[in-house]
């Protein structure tokens, strides 16, 4: 279980980030690994599926294609920025099976036993009680339903794990969000504990090489500062802050490089798991 937090702030900072986020499709790998949730999961046409933290809907709108118009896909989403995205997109396709809904994945409501499969891509991380999370949808789940989702590596994005360290000198201790679950064996462990069942997890690597100048390296700070888990550091004084941000900056630069630039690895887990 992860820290326990001001789920006040935490909430409203996850709000501020993902309203803010208005080329969220345009991401390295948002599409990809959303894509690839989708095939990972095998959906079968007349199924009911719920996509939670749906974002701009690229699950949803994958997963309706492939139920059929037999089929229903639910996408709910806290941000209203991201859903008024996915609504757009969903009006430029003749999709009638979908519907998107504003709620927190986690004070959903829904009955018992009632859908086939539960998606998420990309979210896990940022739930604040994972087991109770799962748990919940393992109750919305009918006999045989299941669960597909990701999880990256706990030490996935080495630009971030440095930032999580040199704020941690500054006195500012920052969660690792892929911690929980960031190994298979968390993973099976807790699913196995609700519960579940027939649980696979295939790993894929989503990592790049990039070149470090400093303009780059702005970004990077920027990108975690500015993250659910990463803007603890503005409560520093702002000369610490400028401080701990000129030591992030020098650091990254330093970081190992290759003729490629340097390596940022991004390992992920596709899990399923059946009721």
């Amino acid at each position: 279980m992860r820290e326990k937090i001001n789920l006040d702030s935490y909430k409203q900072q996850l709000l501020n980030d993902f309203n803010s986020r208005i080329n969220y499709d345009q991401g390295r790998f948002y599409i990809p690994i959303a894509n690839k949730l989708v095939e990972f999961a095998n959906l079968q046409n007349g199924q009911k599926i719920l996509d939670i933290a749906t974002g701009t809907g690229i699950v949803a709108l994958n997963a309706a294609e492939k139920v059929g118009s037999e089929g229903k896909v639910i996408g709910i989403d806290i941000s209203t920025g991201m859903l008024s995205n996915a609504r757009q997109k969903l009006t430029e396709t003749s999709l009638e099976n979908v519907e998107f809904i504003e709620a927190d994945a986690e004070t959903l409501n829904f009955a018992e036993n009632s859908f086939d499969a539960i998606l998420c891509s990309l979210a896990v991380c940022y739930l604040t009680d994972i087991p109770i999370a799962l748990r919940k949808w393992y109750k919305f789940l009918k006999t045989d339903g299941f669960v597909a989702f990701n999880i990256w590596s706990e030490n996935a994005f080495p630009p971030s794990v440095l930032f999580r360290k040199v704020a941690n000198r500054y006195g500012v201790k920052i969660p690792n969000p892929n911690q929980p679950m960031g190994t298979i064996q968390r993973c099976n462990q807790l699913l196995d504990e609700i519960g579940f069942k027939n649980i696979s997890v295939e790993t894929e690597q989503f990592g790049w090489y990039f070149k470090v100048d400093d303009q780059i390296a702005e970004n990077i700070w920027q990108m975690n500062a500015n993250n659910v888990f990463g803007y603890q550091v503005f409560q520093l004084s702002a000369d610490k802050l400028a401080d701990c941000k000129a030591e992030y900056i020098k650091a990254m630069q330093a970081l190992p490089t290759t003729a490629k630039g340097v390596w940022c690895d991004a390992p992920i887990f596709f899990v399923r798991a059946v009721k």
